[in-house]
């Protein structure tokens, strides 16, 4: 009885060795999973040019950045801002455009270069604007021009994002209505005549500060990538990433943030845009301490824009589930 009792102890020691192994090793599998951004080692110099918000392009086979001049202070007019689009290999401006627009995006459609940007009259802490609008060109000299998407009563606009989807096109807008900040949802069929989606708001997940959304839509699911204000324990504004089948339920990747501000970077990584070239994901975003100074610089994932968003939601993992339905 003491030699079966002393092999069933041992068995049941292993047992237990084994499972604590397991539960050790899978939890190194599961950090190992997170996606690896390498931010690479360089800043916009031209920084007065390039204060937040910008997209990188392939267009026309040119790698370009367009991106916005948005002189400061309460005095500036919307007259004095622009929109202008640099060669990313040459460094060379190529076409400047847009007075009077600011908080750009931009999505490329066949031969066709559509930039999305608020057009708005003056600064100050609130800026007051007509709209987001659509400027398009198929040469980059010659540009069209209107009106997609006006604010409501009391309402004001600031970033956009475009991506394509089964059913049309999809945008992701920046509101203060009804939490400083949100954003919201427009569909189109062809990129001119957009329709608001009425009952959802992205307010995160206690209706909290939600910003300059990027979208993009890998089916099932669509991702947003957006600015969280500052939170206990993290180094000022973030980015949050998070995924949905509808626009309505979604849930917020266990790797949040994705982008925290590293030294030299202020306390800020925020306004986040995409480029996948050559199978690698550049992530451009803004640094600096939105306030008084301000730079763009690049993260490296290595793989497609695809894999990037799928491997921030590894399977089998609890994911916290919220709801734009208001």
């Amino acid at each position: 009885m003491k030699t079966d009792n002393s092999h069933m102890k041992a068995r049941q020691y292993f047992f237990l060795i084994s499972i604590f192994f397991f539960l050790l090793t899978d939890g190194a599998a599961q950090k190992l999973q997170r996606p690896v951004l390498t931010k690479l080692p360089f800043a916009f110099s031209d920084i007065g040019r390039t204060p937040m918000e910008n997209t990188p392009v392939v267009f026309q086979s040119r790698l370009l950045l367009v991106a916005n001049n948005r002189p400061g202070g309460g005095d500036a007019k919307g007259e004095d801002a622009y929109l202008y689009i640099d060669d990313l290999q040459t460094g060379k401006e190529v076409a400047r455009f847009g007075q009077g627009h600011s908080f750009v995006s931009a999505y490329v459609n066949d031969g066709e270069l559509n930039v999305f940007a608020l057009e708005f009259t003056d600064f100050g802490r609130v800026m007051n604007s007509t709209g987001i609008d659509r400027l398009m060109t198929s040469d980059l000299k010659t540009w069209k021009t209107e009106k997609v998407i006006v604010p409501e009563e009391n309402e004001h606009l600031f970033n956009s994002s475009v991506c394509r989807d089964d059913k049309g096109y999809v945008m992701a807008y920046e509101s203060d209505k009804p939490v400083q900040f949100c954003f919201k949802f427009a569909r189109s069929t062809d990129l001119s005549k957009w329709e608001k989606i009425s009952g959802l708001v992205f307010t995160g997940e206690k209706h909290e500060y939600s910003a300059c959304p990027l979208i993009r839509y890998f089916k099932p699911y669509y991702y947003v990538i957006y600015l969280h204000a500052p939170i206990e324990g993290r180094n000022g504004w973030i980015s949050y990433l998070a995924r949905s089948k509808d626009l309505v339920g979604w849930e917020l990747s266990p790797y949040n943030p994705i982008l925290e501000a590293e030294a030299g970077e202020g306390k800020n990584n925020s306004d986040v845009d995409i480029l996948e070239y050559e199978e690698k994901t550049y992530l451009y975003y803004a640094t600096g301490d939105q306030e008084t100074w301000g730079t763009v610089r690049v993260a490296l994932f290595n793989g497609t824009e695809k894999a990037f968003f799928e491997n921030h939601f590894p399977k089998n993992s609890k994911l916290t589930k919220i709801t734009a339905k208001q």
